[in-house]
């Protein structure tokens, strides 16, 4: 049997979705029942936060795809149960990790890899590009201002659809066997700048969306100002201001080859969503 953790999230409800589909025994762990993936699975209520809950959940399972929001004490406490009740292997949903990076969460996400480098447990990491779910953030600002701001200048992206990284996680964790010890890096099929994607939200919408590019400081200020924790608006400047400098300019044919499907292009995200920015 198969658990999906955080499977109320966009990544972790559609590989719920997808396992469902194909028939794999499946379990999802969510904290409010009421936020449960629609699909014929297991539901199993918890918290990150409570190891009883976990071991709760882990019991019987074969595999586990993690997924959280990357906070170490959380995942550490989800791969150390995984461990006390015999799991076998992990699919673990990250990005960019480095124990260095001045963007905490790159920083949590290689302490969450490090410690589950020396569980035993056999893995599998997905290192996923930033996603386009994010843009829907974007979309209040759109609605009220014809535009956004940002301050990833000029950077390119390999922005990713997260349903083809909850579809990737699906494919790998119905057969993980072949993919123990292995990284993937997961990006869509173009390198775009975010004038990119104010064209084409532009095009979509029949007028024009403009980017408007500011620093990571007063990109940090503004998301200050319209609610954003501090902590992750911090976070958030920092890594828009590395995606400025070439840090996300990266491609992968990971998902084609793990798939046998295209990752989804920006112009298709656009369009299923199009009511978001509407």
């Amino acid at each position: 049997m198969i658990l999906v953790t955080g499977a109320s999230g966009t990544v972790g409800s559609e590989a719920a979705r997808l396992l469902a589909a194909q028939h794999q025994p499946t379990r999802a762990l969510v904290r409010d029942v009421s936020r449960a993936p629609r699909a014929d699975i297991e539901i199993a209520t918890g918290d990150f936060d409570r190891p009883d809950t976990l071991d709760a959940a882990m019991r019987g399972i074969e595999t586990v795809i993690l997924v959280s929001p990357a906070v170490p004490a959380q995942e550490i406490a989800v791969i150390a149960s995984a461990t006390r009740q015999g799991v076998r292997h992990i699919v673990k949903i990250t990005s960019k990790a480095s124990a260095d990076s001045p963007v905490e969460r790159r920083r949590g996400q290689a302490q969450i890899e490090a410690y589950l480098e020396t569980s035993g447990l056999s893995y599998t990491l997905l290192r996923a590009n930033a996603y386009m779910q994010n843009l829907l953030a974007l979309a209040p600002m759109i609605k009220q201002s014809g535009g956004f701001l940002m301050s990833a200048g000029d950077g390119w992206v390999g922005m990713i659809d997260a349903r083809d990284v909850a579809t990737t996680a699906a494919t790998v964790a119905a057969s993980p066997g072949a993919h123990a010890g292995r990284t993937y890096w997961l990006t869509g099929p173009d390198l775009i700048t975010y004038n990119d994607v104010a064209k084409e939200l532009s095009d979509a919408l029949g007028h024009p969306v403009e980017y408007r590019r500011t620093t990571p400081a007063e990109h940090q200020s503004a998301m200050i100002q319209a609610g954003v924790p501090e902590t992750v608006a911090t976070s958030n400047a920092q890594a828009f201001g590395l995606i400025a400098e070439g840090d996300a300019a990266w491609l992968s044919d990971n998902v084609v080859s793990l798939t046998d499907t295209a990752p989804r292009p920006l112009r298709t995200f656009i369009n299923d969503h199009i009511a978001a920015f509407t």
